[in-house]
């Protein structure tokens, strides 16, 4: 899904460098979590994602916590999105100039994602990985 522009934050957070928003700016994305909605249906899954992929890193960890917290655990979709928000959280600290931190997340993505396989959510496990490998690369 790419990201509407009704839903694209006027900046991405960054902690110690720019505002946050405000603190309700989310809650209409992450009341999109609903028991009879499937995870991946959710516009806060869909948006998250976008969010990852737009370089809003921030701000996908705060759509996709909602989508976490609804998951059952332990659940192989529980440690997608707890990956996938781990994984925004090591895009942020390299944006926040925390190499160590970073690579810290990195390892606790790889950790989620060991024991699994294929596609989960929609996503290829074998992409969260790669994603992670690059941002390794991209340290050195």
């Amino acid at each position: 899904m790419s990201l509407p522009d009704a839903l694209r934050p006027s900046h991405a957070y960054v902690p110690g460098q720019n505002a946050r928003h405000p603190e309700d700016w989310f809650d209409h994305i992450k009341s999109s979590v609903m028991p009879d909605v499937a995870v991946q249906d959710t516009q806060a899954w869909q948006i998250g994602l976008a969010y990852l992929h737009a370089g809003y890193f921030w701000e996908c960890h705060e759509v996709l916590e909602a989508v976490w917290l609804s998951l059952p655990d332990p659940s192989a979709e529980r440690d997608m999105t707890q990956a996938i928000i781990q994984l925004a959280n090591a895009r942020l600290k390299v944006k926040m100039n925390r190499p160590k931190a970073t690579l810290r997340l990195c390892y606790i993505v790889d950790e989620l994602l060991r024991s699994h396989s294929g596609s989960i959510l929609g996503i290829p496990v074998e992409d969260v990985t790669r994603w992670t490998n690059e941002l390794r690369i991209q340290l050195k």
